[in-house]
């Protein structure tokens, strides 16, 4: 069976255990996750939005989402994938380790990817970039060619496309 790359946007009640509860179901099936984002819907608000990417079957996916109805505080769950179009962001900061003509290729590598220059060394720069996930592992994978680099990534983070608007779980809009 053919494995698809599943983004799942989850508004869960904002309480201790609830992320715990979400990544256990996951282990527990033996489902990894690839990508995995938090955060509150917004300020001083009652509900998070677990932001996660996994990897499954369409079976699979539709056993994890029942389940996590059964077992987890959740308001509602938003199959990106499944659901349509969608818009998908991560953030990588890359900390490049050069010297001489090294350092002047990852400036422009940086420059035609509008990655931003947050610091900078005789030895270092940290760049700073947003988009796509094959956008920033383009990124990476062309700076490391050139050096040593390290990397620190976000997780993707994303939302469905067009009228839709999944800011608060439809018992609570009424």
């Amino acid at each position: 069976m053919t494995l698809t790359d599943y983004t799942l946007s989850i508004i869960v009640d904002n309480q201790p255990g609830v992320l715990a509860k979400v990544v256990g179901l996951f282990s527990g099936r033996g489902y990894n996750i690839e990508s995995l984002t938090v955060t509150l819907l917004h300020v001083e608000s009652e509900f998070s939005r677990i932001t996660i990417v996994t990897r499954s079957d369409p079976n699979g996916i539709n056993q994890i989402k029942t389940q996590l109805l059964r077992v987890v505080p959740v308001r509602e769950i938003i199959d990106l994938t499944s659901d349509g179009e969608f818009v998908a962001r991560e953030v990588v900061m890359v900390k490049f380790f050069g010297e001489g003509h090294a350092r002047r290729e990852a400036l422009r590598i940086a420059q035609v990817f509008h990655a931003d220059v947050d610091d900078t060394t005789l030895q270092t720069f940290v760049f700073t970039l947003t988009g796509g996930t094959k956008k920033v592992e383009s990124f990476i994978d062309l700076l490391s060619s050139l050096g040593q680099v390290e990397v620190v990534r976000s997780g993707v983070i994303a939302l469905s496309r067009g009228a839709s608007i999944h800011s608060l779980p439809p018992s609570i809009n009424d």
